[in-house]
């Protein structure tokens, strides 16, 4: 079976990630974590890496730092047969990193950019656009070198004839300043969570908030974590249960986990029931394991696991 081409553009740092802390951070003070993990971060990265281990043929677009951390990204993407030829190496940054301290099924971030805001429409390989089917973006308010040209971006992976598909992640300032009345009509697919939903509408409940999206929107696919998902596509509207798994680890990782999942299927052609389903299946699969990728080992090793969460042995 032909597999589809799929470049996934965005962010890329490293995660070092804190479990069992005691207590909250206060100035002044030192506590304790008593698990510590090290490993590829970035939304944008771990989509790349777990949709490629899945079996997609994908290829990454986006900047490191000439450092130590920029060769872990590269190799820990590599291993999971990713095409990295499209990976630039900024002169200026270094690469970035979030320290995540993990409390029960939330989490506290704190993100040093580094390359990411390195990264511009420039670094977009334009001229191998051809190449691939798919166009994914992640992670679009952390990365101010790309923010001013969005629109344009998506305008001309549309005028290439490739599909398309967006999450925009949380805003660290809070202030959601992204016009998606412009930009969701270039978007085949926009991957927000109910939380990023309510902030970008500037609204207080989902049906107002799905109402003020609608419009614009060719298809959305509502990532509510405990809840499911729900995706609404013209007069279609499909809601899918969530699979609670019984080794919940941390979720770091799982909303961009259920877009590899999705985007997996839908580059084979798959209904849109199979491929909400499938993104909970490895959005779930996704938390049994500290990291964003850690789960995600082999296909043969990902179709076992999923028929276990399915049959809920896992």
């Amino acid at each position: 079976m032909k597999h589809k081409k799929l470049l996934v553009v965005g962010e890329l740092n490293i995660d070092l990630i804190l479990n069992k802390i005691e207590g909250f951070p206060r100035i002044g003070h030192e506590i304790i974590a008593e698990e510590m993990d090290f490993t590829l971060g970035s939304s944008s990265a771990i989509m790349a890496s777990n949709i490629a281990t899945m079996g997609t043929l994908t290829s990454f677009c986006g900047k490191i730092g000439a450092d130590s951390f920029g060769e872990f990204v590269l190799s820990e993407l590599q291993k999971k047969n990713v095409d990295t030829n499209f990976i630039s190496k900024s002169v200026t940054h270094k690469t970035g990193i979030t320290i995540v301290m993990n409390y029960d099924q939330d989490r506290a971030n704190v993100t040093y950019c580094g390359a990411m805001e390195d990264f511009t429409i420039h670094d977009i390989p334009w001229k191998s656009l051809d190449e691939f089917d798919h166009f994914h973006f992640s992670n679009y308010f952390l990365q101010r070198g790309i923010k001013p040209d969005i629109l344009e971006i998506f305008k001309k992976a549309k005028a290439a004839g490739l599909t398309t598909s967006l999450d925009l992640q949380v805003d660290p300032e809070d202030k959601w300043e992204f016009d998606y009345k412009e930009v969701l009509p270039y978007v085949d697919i926009f991957f927000p969570n109910l939380s990023e939903l309510l902030n970008l509408t500037k609204k207080d409940d989902l049906e107002a908030a799905i109402s003020a999206l609608k419009p614009e929107v060719n298809t959305v696919a509502i990532k509510m974590g405990t809840q499911g998902s729900l995706l609404i596509s013209g007069d279609e509207r499909i809601i899918e249960d969530p699979f609670i798994n019984r080794n919940f680890k941390v979720a770091i990782g799982a909303g961009d986990s259920f877009n590899a999942g999705f985007i997996h299927e839908y580059l084979k052609g798959s209904s849109w029931k199979t491929c909400l389903k499938n993104g909970n299946l490895m959005g779930s699969l996704n938390t049994t394991c500290a990291g964003g990728t850690t789960a995600f080992t082999t296909a043969s090793e990902i179709a076992l696991k999923k028929q276990q969460i399915e049959n809920k042995e896992l």
